[in-house]
Formats: structure tokens, C-alpha cells, sequence
């Protein structure tokens, strides 16, 4: 296996890839980019989709039902890719979303969109895990972190983009055209990998564990709708929130029981053995955690605070974004030179700790210079922990559990991102209306009463004396949201220093006692 080389990946740092092999990593990008830049458009594009089909009561299960599905599909992606064979996998994930977006454009009222969306949302799922796995499949591991790097940088190009994208085709197109725009890029993808990427297949005797699918999906869609529900639609300490945990729980309990006796686990439990995957399943937890709170905060207050146009809400993060891309670049390619990875955990973690602690003190005096020198710290962090945490957690497996590796840290992930929004966005919220209180009365309550978080015209309506209020108020509930970051980033670092550095097998220099491992050997890809 060692000596043929149709077309592998390069057999040292910095070789120049064969042409097959970028044409898959492009497609993939393309995935990866579908995933990630769909609900950014949605966003910008749902006050129009309301406009047209009506349903606003129903507004926030447009982008829960396409999460709700992401999130309880991943594991069972992962799982599927590693007993039947990546390609096909990731080929019917790419075929879902493309399906759920042609008949989301064609949703003819709120209902039909919500299910489309969750159609999407089954489709996601396997993108986002596909991408990872056959990465994990295609790349050594030594070679790998420069190939997540780039992955970051399309996370972080679809973060900035996606308003504006979002904006100049529901403006221009109509809003239909913002789920349509995926079907020639889908099918680019699907192009590429059919006729590119060869893998070796796989066909597996063992059944699915649907008993254990059924559990991880009832338990995941509890904590989603905790996440989501609690303190909008329902208080925190309400019957329906309580009755939701418990089912979570019970759940997720009754799930660990069954996957120990499971013939096929969805998530072998094994897997959490291996100490430097059970932490970097809590770091990305905390990753995941920070950015979407970061991201749903930050434009908030520059537009509401420092009188930013929400049209650039996108670019507003440029600084932290930026950071983030050219840093997991930085990290990528450092790690393919020396195989040494430890350093960016550690690193990572104690610049998100400093960066939301800086993010923290803004008020409403601080500049735009100012907050985006803090968001670029933040930015750092992450982009030293974003696709390293993905690295470090394949190499702790098997090649035989590559798929359940990547669904598992992307899961966390996700679930990270979920409670970030909610209880940053619960204390936000909390502090907001207690400030109200304090500076404009009976007033400023019956301002926010509805909703922390108002829009541009809404604060031109409101008298200089309420607006100066809620400039304030946003200003502190920012404050609570990044200082509750700083905190449990903190959770990050002490995982981050018990991290092993267990060497990366594959290209580059061969490591003292490292093994020649199926690991360290790729897949071919067939020539173009």
C-alpha cells in the first residue's frame, strides 16, 4: 500500500496536491458552504417570507425546525457513513438538502415551510459530518490541519457573507431564489464527488440501532426546545420547560444505558475512552457556546449602541471573523510542519477568556476601533481551537470509527451553539428589562416588554430619553452575556491543559514510534 501512488494526497508538508484531489476538496468547500450559509440568508431574508405567506406566530420554527433536524440527524450520518461507506452517504445528504430547498422556494404558507426546512435541516446534517469524515478519510492526519483550516475559512466567509447574500438576492430575485440559489451549487458538489472522489466501499452486516437513534433524537429535540423556548415562549420554571427536561434526560440516561448493550451503537461509547476526545468534545462544546452567542450579540449592540447600519450587520464581524480565518490557517499549517498541536488549545482558550472579558467592558462610549480590536482577540481564540478540535479528535479513533468521531464533535458543537444563544440570550434579556426599569420606568418596560432586542425603526420611534435608556440597557446586557462567556471559557483552558499530544500519523516527517497505521495511508482518488 505504502508505495503506490495513483494519486494520494502529497507525501510531504507543502507538496502540491494532484489535481483530483483538489477538485473533491473544492466540492466539499461547496457542501461545507451550503450548510453553513443557509440559515445566514434565511435571516436576512424573513421579513419578506412573513410578509408573503403570514405566520409570524410561527416565525422562530423556521430556523428551529431546520436546527432540530441538524442536530438529531448528525450522529446517525456519522454512523451511517462508517458502516455503509462515506460517498454514498454524503452523496444522499447532499440530494436531501438540495430536495428540502427546491420545496422550500416552493412553500406556499408557514406550515409547508417549516416542514421543508426540516427536510433541509436532515439534509445538513450530513453535510457538515460528511465534509469532516471524508477529510478524515482522504487527508492524514499530519496533513489534515491545514485542509480544516480552509474549512474555517468558508465557515467564516458564509458568517459575512450570508446577510448580504441573503439581502441582494431576496431584494432583487424574491425571497424563493434564497433557497433556490442551493441547487446549482448542490449539484456542482454532487458532480464532483460522483465522479472524483473513490473511496473504498464498505457494506456492513450489522443492523441499525434504531431503539438508540429513537432515544438520541427524543433527547437531543428536548434540549433543543429547552434551549429555544425557554424564556421567549415560556418561562424558564414553566410545567411545559420542566416537563421537556425531564424528557431530555430521561432520555439521554435511558440512550447511555441502551448504547452499552447495543450490538451497534449510533455513538459507541468507547470512543470517550480516549481522553483527548472526550476533551475536545467539551472544548468544542465551549466553542460552539461563544461564537453563536458572540454572533447574535456583537451586531446588537454595535447597531443599537454605536448607530451601525443593520444592512452591514454581516460585516460588523469582520474583525472577528478575519481573525479567526487567517489564525486557523496559521494553526493548519503550523501543525502539518511540526505535528505539534498542544500549544493551540491552551492558546485558543486563554485568548477567548481575555477577548470576552474585553468584550465585556465596552459600554456606551467605547469606539468601533475599540470593539473591534476586542472582537479580533476573540477571533484569534477561535480560530486557534475551531478546527483543531476536529483534528485532535479523529486522530484519538480508529479509522473504523471515523464517522461517529466527527458527528459526535460536531454534535457538541451544535448543542454548544444552542445553549450559548439561550442562556447568553436569557441573561441578556433579563438585564435589559432591568435596566429599563431603573432609567425610563413603566415606559421603558412596556418598551422591551415584548422583545430585548429592537430594530432600527423601532428605536427611531422612541423618545430621546427611552432610546438613550435602551442604549444603556443593551449596553449592560452585553456586559452579563460576554462576562458569562469569559467564565465558562475558562471550562475550555482546564480541558485544554490535560490534553495529550499524542503525535499525527501520515505525511511529514514520521514521528519516533509512530506506527504505520491505515490512519497514516489515504484513500486514492481517481485521476481527472
Amino acid at each position: 500500500m505504502a508505495d503506490k501512488t495513483d494519486t494520494p494526497v502529497a507525501d510531504a508538508a507543502g507538496e502540491k496536491q494532484p489535481k483530483s484531489v483538489r477538485v473533491v476538496l473544492l466540492a466539499l468547500m461547496i457542501a461545507m458552504m451550503l450548510a453553513m450559509l443557509d440559515n445566514m440568508i434565511i435571516g436576512t431574508a424573513m421579513p419578506t417570507i412573513v410578509g408573503e405567506l403570514g405566520g409570524l406566530e410561527h416565525l422562530s420554527w423556521v430556523v428551529t425546525a431546520y436546527t432540530l433536524a441538524t442536530a438529531a440527524s448528525t450522529p446517525l450520518w456519522g454512523k451511517l457513513g462508517d458502516m455503509y461507506g462515506r460517498k454514498g452517504t454524503f452523496l444522499s445528504s447532499i440530494v436531501i438538502f438540495l430536495i428540502g430547498s427546491a420545496l422550500s422556494g416552493m412553500a406556499q404558507n408557514m406550515g409547508e415551510l417549516i416542514g421543508f426546512r426540516a427536510v433541509q435541516g436532515l439534509g445538513a446534517g450530513g453535510l457538515m459530518v460528511g465534509v469532516m469524515a471524508i477529510i478524515g478519510d482522504l487527508i492524514p492526519p499530519r496533513e489534515r490541519g491545514k485542509y480544516q483550516g480552509m474549512m474555517a475559512g468558508v465557515m467564516a466567509l458564509a458568517m459575512i457573507g450570508g446577510p448580504l447574500v441573503g439581502g441582494t438576492i431576496t431584494d432583487n430575485w424574491g425571497w424563493r431564489w434564497a433557497f433556490y440559489i442551493n441547487l446549482p451549487l448542490g449539484v456542482v458538489a454532487l458532480i464532483a464527488v460522483s465522479a472524483v472522489l473513490h473511496l473504498p466501499r464498505k457494506r456492513s452486516k450489522a443492523r441499525i440501532d434504531y431503539l438508540g437513534a429513537a432515544l438520541l433524537t427524543v433527547g437531543i429535540t428536548a434540549i433543543v426546545l429547552v434551549t429555544t423556548w425557554g424564556g421567549t415562549e415560556y418561562a424558564w420554571g414553566s410545567a411545559r420547560i420542566m416537563e421537556l427536561i425531564g424528557i431530555g434526560v430521561a432520555a439521554l440516561v435511558g440512550f447511555v444505558f441502551w448504547q452499552t448493550r447495543a450490538a451497534e451503537p449510533v455513538v459507541p461509547l468507547h470512543i470517550f475512552r480516549s481522553l483527548n476526545f472526550t476533551l475536545m468534545s467539551v472544548i468544542g462544546f465551549i466553542t460552539g457556546f461563544v461564537m453563536f452567542g458572540a454572533t447574535l450579540f456583537l451586531p446588537l449592540y454595535q447597531q443599537s449602541v454605536q448607530g451601525a447600519s443593520a444592512t452591514n450587520s454581516g460585516l460588523l464581524l469582520l474583525p472577528m471573523l478575519g481573525a479567526m480565518l487567517v489564525t486557523s490557517m496559521v494553526a493548519g499549517r503550523v501543525t502539518t510542519n511540526t505535528g505539534k498541536y498542544k500549544v493551540f488549545p491552551v492558546l485558543g482558550s486563554a485568548l477567548m477568556i481575555v477577548g470576552l472579558y474585553l468584550l465585556s467592558t465596552m459600554d456606551t462610549g467605547t469606539s468601533r476601533l475599540t470593539s473591534g480590536v476586542f472582537m479580533a482577540v476573540v477571533g484569534l481564540g477561535m480560530g486557534c481551537l475551531m478546527q483543531i478540535t476536529m483534528l485532535v479528535a479523529q486522530n484519538s479513533v480508529e479509522m473504523k470509527d471515523m464517522g461517529v468521531a466527527s458527528s459526535s464533535t460536531t454534535l457538541f458543537r451544535t448543542l454548544g451553539s444552542s445553549f450559548g444563544v439561550a442562556i447568553m440570550g436569557a441573561l441578556f434579556n433579563n438585564r435589559v428589562q432591568d435596566v429599563m426599569s431603573e432609567r425610563a420606568g413603566a415606559l421603558g418596560s412596556k418598551v422591551t416588554e415584548q422583545s430585548a432586542q429592537l430594530d432600527a425603526k423601532s428605536l427611531e420611534k422612541l423618545p430621546v430619553l427611552v432610546r438613550e435608556a435602551y442604549q444603556h440597557a443593551v449596553s449592560a446586557g452585553t456586559h452579563s452575556a460576554f462576562l458569562l462567556g469569559a467564565v465558562v471559557a475558562v471550562v475550555a483552558l482546564v480541558a485544554a491543559v490535560f490534553v495529550k499530544e499524542v503525535p499525527l500519523k501520515g505525511a511529514g516527517p514520521k514521528q519516533d514510534g509512530e506506527p504505520d497505521t491505515p490512519a497514516a495511508q489515504p484513500p486514492m482518488v481517481e485521476a481527472v
